[in-house]
């Protein structure tokens, strides 16, 4: 049976509604403040007392004139009742038994968990939904994005409103966060985290960078609570204009979401799915050495986050395929550079001659002859311009299609080695350097790397070309 004060906030809010319908005269602009200065406000407010009181919704209310009262930010404006009342002002047909609905469950209802969202690149298959530890990588319908705001009925009514539309089979990254809690005051989304967001997140994208070679750029990063908020702003979501021939011939331009080239089909998710499932236990292991009492695993878990953000940030900046903005191409070798040391370094190492081991090491990883010394000429290239770049010495002039593939290359190197190094990598106190050292003169030391290796690629392999 529904509750009486439940039932009599919906009998309100349909009354609102209904009263709405007389105010043709109201400006298009009207603001959620006059709204609350009409007459009606007070009943709908007292309603609302009713069925949600302040002792299981404080964030409703807020004090006013020395009492706690219902906000008007939060009941018109939060909710999306003053939207439907101005659509219905202005004589646009709104199914008001949906927003009554919508509204009653947006006061009473249990608070949902805060949880981050982040807008990807890429075309994937509808219906996608691959675990990533505690993320999920998950594709929507347009009707699945309405559910999550707090009207869905005004979906697609709302003048300068987030076009859905544009967000169709788009790719999300989205997990509970626990350090957050729910809160309609509008005090919690304050964000001092830098300029950088999507690095905090970083556990959920390796993978993901990790499984093709395709680049794959975060475009927004933004907080939900299901069926109360949902926080991307449409400036946030990348679009281009496609040209299209209409009924007569004529062009006709249409926007659409800008997808990039992360590209998955429906046959490659099976792989996918394996592949991401086995890479994050790979990191799950590795970063459960931040609480170790040994020195190893621990450093070792600060190693991988350091390499994975560096990694994570070179691509954010990396805007295509063989495109770098020209004044962060040589930046760029800082981040790989400094994700290659991370890894590869060991805690062992002198000084002197640590970027011959690195060079070494990062080409033990990769299985043929022919690739090893194409891994190490890369590395030192790198080196050498990362030097350079530091101390401020003037960097060899270059053609910049050729500057170009040598970032692409440096990035598909960087991103193998990372891979391989997870799957090497040892959770107890072994250190993973002094076996590549040994790799390079001994051929059962080089089996040991490639057989691990070779055995990981056989029950997950990752979707480009350059196996064990």
């Amino acid at each position: 049976m529904e509750d009486t004060s439940s039932f009599g906030l919906r009998q309100a809010v349909l009354t609102w509604l209904e009263q709405a319908r007389e105010l043709h005269s109201i400006p298009q602009n009207a603001t959620d403040a006059a709204l609350a200065a009409r007459p009606e406000w007070e009943a709908l407010s007292n309603a609302v007392a009713l069925s949600a009181p302040m002792s299981d919704h404080r964030d409703l209310y807020g004090k006013i004139t020395g009492d706690w009262l219902p906000r008007w930010p939060v009941i018109l404006g939060q909710s999306g009742l003053g939207d439907a009342t101005r659509l219905i002002a202005q004589g646009t047909a709104v199914p008001v038994e949906e927003v009554a609905d919508s509204f009653v469950a947006f006061c009473t209802e249990p608070a949902p968990s805060v949880e981050d969202w982040l807008l990807l690149t890429g075309d994937l298959p509808p219906g996608t939904r691959i675990p990533l530890g505690r993320y999920t990588l998950q594709t929507f319908t347009v009707n699945e994005l309405a559910q999550l705001g707090p009207m869905p009925a005004l979906h697609g009514l709302q003048p300068g409103g987030l076009d859905f539309g544009l967000l169709d089979g788009a790719p999300f990254v989205h997990a509970p966060n626990p350090d957050r809690v729910p809160d309609r005051r509008g005090t919690h989304w304050f964000d001092f985290s830098g300029p950088r967001p999507e690095a905090r997140h970083w556990r959920a994208l390796l993978p993901l960078i990790l499984w093709s070679d395709d680049l794959l750029h975060v475009d927004a990063v933004f907080k939900v609570e299901r069926g109360r908020y949902f926080e991307l702003n449409k400036n946030h979501v990348p679009t281009t204009l496609e040209t299209y021939p209409d009924g007569h011939g004529y062009p006709q331009e249409s926007e659409t979401r800008e997808a990039g080239g992360f590209c998955v089909t429906s046959a490659d998710l099976p792989r996918m799915q394996a592949f991401c499932s086995a890479v994050t236990a790979k990191i799950d292991a590795v970063m459960d050495g931040a609480t170790s009492g040994r020195k190893l695993p621990r450093k070792r878990a600060r190693r991988l986050e350091r390499a994975a953000r560096h990694l994570q940030q070179a691509y954010q900046r990396t805007h295509s395929d063989n495109g770098v903005w020209e004044q962060e191409a040589d930046e760029l070798h800082l981040d790989y550079v400094i994700a290659l040391e991370a890894l590869m370094a060991s805690p062992n190492d002198k000084h002197e001659g640590i970027s011959k081991k690195i060079q070494t090491r990062t080409a033990a990883l990769f299985p043929t002859p022919r690739l090893r010394e194409l891994v190490q000429n890369a590395v030192q290239k790198a080196y050498s311009t990362r030097s350079k770049y530091v101390h401020g010495d003037l960097l060899i002039e270059q053609e910049e299609s050729e500057k170009l593939a040598e970032l692409r290359e440096l990035r598909l190197i960087v991103r193998q080695a990372v891979l391989r190094w997870l799957i090497l990598t040892p959770i107890d106190t072994e250190d993973l350097a002094p076996r590549l050292d040994a790799a390079a003169d001994c051929a059962s030391c080089k089996r040991a790397i490639d057989e691990p290796l070779r055995a990981f690629f056989q029950d997950a392999p990752s979707r480009d070309g350059i196996q064990a």
